[in-house]
């Protein structure tokens, strides 16, 4: 494989290449900047004095004076930038500290005139000028940096700001599909097995995209082979469940007959929400939608609790609202949350609640009743699960009741929501969407 295939294939290597070249350009540009400066400065320390002080020597050493006086020496040295070093057996004076002059070592150049000298410390000139027993060295101050200085500081600065962007947009652009692994694995989680990241990529994300593709193939296929052995298990068991309520007919009228046949239609219902569940979460069948007054269905199902011990209340809005849904449907939906109402509500009343939010219908059911632990919350719209492990047939029924309750929510477009209260009480919401326009053109119409 050649080096470029291998970086191209290599998330790490590009990543690695990314910084590296960051690193090498901020050393290239701090690098230039430095020089340049360096080079400037140098330039500044190491031009000869202007003719202006070589001329003008014994005019500013007669300004200072002799004796000299150092509040003037330090005013002429502000004034003409100069360092002033005055050394006598008495004085040890120097104008600033900035320019560190070994005065000591200085090396004679020229003579300038009888009392002044052209004098060499470290590269630098130096004039010396001795006057009534003092020693008078005027040297350039040390140049801060310059307006060109800062100029190549505020460039290199710019270039390196410019590299980083540069660099946050290359990395950011290189770890894009982790974001879309990201939002593939959370539809995934939610159950949505036929979504597949898209991804071009040959390097180890591309790598790892293909791995969760596949987990997704293999957990889709797996639980598409155990729908439809339920389903085929389901519809083999219808047979034989009709003949033997058909040779229940024959039987005597008594307790036997009558604890077969409640086994028996216990069966049936399970089979028959075994099929239905399967039908919805495949989409095998469309919703057989129609128009209904929501609200007034919703009455008409809770007719049939009529001799509920506890009662059920009813709580509707003023305006009913007409809104499409499948009328079977919603009824299986609306009984199986108010049966486990009413087989856990300890014969407290039941609230039933039709309410209209936005876009949505909200259909709720609240109970008084034993409620559920936080622990079993996030799995009672799960298939086959039931808060009582022991699975006992007086506290419940399969498990799919509420399986089925999500089920039919979500083939409306909908969404269903529970929450509970140990020992108060337990309250189911159902967001069921409508159109608002359609429903303004009924009204019109």
């Amino acid at each position: 494989m050649s080096l470029v295939a291998r970086v191209n294939n290599s998330l790490f290597l590009r990543l690695f290449l990314i910084f590296s070249a960051t690193v090498l350009v901020f050393f290239l540009i701090i690098t230039f900047a430095i020089r340049q400066i360096d080079r400037n400065w140098r330039a500044e320390r190491l031009s000869p004095l202007p003719d202006f002080y070589l001329d003008n020597i014994t005019l500013i050493v007669d300004n200072i004076g002799v004796p000299p006086d150092l509040e003037r020496a330090n005013q002429l040295s502000q004034e003409l930038s100069l360092t002033i070093i005055i050394r006598s057996p008495h004085i040890n004076w120097q104008s600033d500290d900035q320019n560190d002059l070994d005065i000591s070592r200085a090396i004679f150049v020229r003579s300038l005139s009888e009392q002044a000298q052209m004098m060499e410390v470290g590269n630098e000139d130096v004039i010396r000028v001795s006057r009534g027993g003092y020693e008078y060295y005027l040297n350039r101050r040390v140049p801060t940096l310059s307006e060109y200085d800062y100029v190549v500081v505020y460039v290199g600065l710019a270039m390196a700001a410019l590299v980083l962007l540069l660099n946050f947009w290359l990395v950011r652009r290189l770890l894009a599909p982790v974001k879309q692994l990201r939002e593939g694995a959370e539809r995934i989680c939610e159950g949505d097995l036929s979504y597949r990241v898209k991804t071009h990529r040959t390097d180890e994300l591309g790598e790892l995209t293909d791995s969760v593709n596949h987990m997704a193939d293999s957990l889709q296929s797996m639980l598409e082979a155990k729908r439809q052995l339920l389903l085929a298990i389901s519809h083999e068991l219808r047979t034989p469940i009709t003949r033997a309520k058909l040779h229940l007919e024959f039987m005597e009228d008594g307790s036997v007959k009558e604890n077969l046949g409640d086994d028996i239609n216990e069966i049936d219902l399970l089979i028959s929400d075994l099929i239905e569940a399967e039908r919805l979460s495949n989409q095998h069948q469309a919703l057989l939608a129609e128009h209904v007054d929501f609200a007034d269905y919703i009455g008409l199902v809770l007719q049939a609790y009529h001799d509920y011990k506890g009662g059920v209340v009813f709580e509707r809005p003023e305006e009913d609202v007409s809104i499409s849904i499948d009328k079977l449907r919603t009824r299986l939906l609306l009984t199986n949350i108010v049966n486990n109402a009413i087989r856990h509500g300890r014969d407290n009343p039941i609230t039933v609640r039709v309410s209209f939010s936005g876009n949505h219908a909200v259909l709720e059911v609240e109970d008084q009743g034993e409620g559920i632990s936080e622990e079993h919350m996030e799995h009672l719209s799960e298939p086959f699960y039931r808060a009582d492990s022991a699975r006992q047939r007086n506290t419940g029924g399969f498990g799919l009741g509420l399986y089925l309750c999500r089920l039919i929510a979500q083939a409306h477009g909908g969404r269903l929501e529970i929450s509970s209260e140990l020992g108060v009480g337990t309250h189911v919401k159902v967001y069921l969407p409508y159109e608002q326009e359609s429903q303004e053109y009924r009204e019109d119409a």
